[in-house]
C-alpha cells in the first residue's frame, strides 16, 4: 500500500557568492533555504533508508549546489530542484524557499527571497 512522505528541511544557512550586484561575486552573501519533498513509498519500504529520500543526503546536494557561484538565484533554486529529482526519482513535488539575508539594497532592512515549486509527472 503506498503511502505519501514529506520532508522537510527548513532554515538551512549557507554562506555563498550568488547574485548580481557589484561586489556579491567577492564577499558573498547569507543564505537561509526551505525544502520541502513529497513523494510516495510502498509501506514495506518504510524500514529501508535506501527506499526513502534521506535528508542528510539532501543537506550535502544542496551544499554542493551552495558552493557554486550562480547569479540569479530562480536559477540556482531550480539547479538544486534539478540535483534533488535526479537523485530520487520518485520525488513528486519539491517546494524550495531561498532567502539573501543581506541584500545589498540602499536603505533596506529584511531580507529577500524567492520560492521554485514543481510538480513532476510519474
Amino acid at each position: 500500500m503506498p503511502v505519501i512522505l514529506s520532508v522537510h528541511l527548513h532554515k538551512l544557512l549557507f554562506h555563498g557568492f550568488h547574485g548580481m550586484y557589484e561586489g556579491e561575486e567577492k564577499t558573498g552573501n547569507e543564505f537561509e533555504l526551505s525544502i520541502d519533498i513529497r513523494y510516495r513509498a510502498e509501506a514495506a519500504q518504510l524500514t529501508n533508508i535506501r527506499h526513502l529520500v534521506n535528508y542528510e543526503t539532501v543537506v550535502h546536494l544542496v551544499r554542493d549546489r551552495m558552493e557554486q557561484p550562480t547569479p540569479i538565484l530562480e536559477t540556482l533554486a531550480y539547479a538544486i530542484s534539478e540535483d534533488i529529482k535526479q537523485a530520487y526519482p520518485q520525488v513528486e513535488e519539491i517546494s524550495l524557499t531561498m532567502y539573501k539575508l543581506n541584500a545589498a539594497i540602499t536603505r533596506f532592512q529584511g531580507r529577500v527571497g524567492i520560492t521554485v515549486t514543481r510538480a513532476f509527472d510519474h
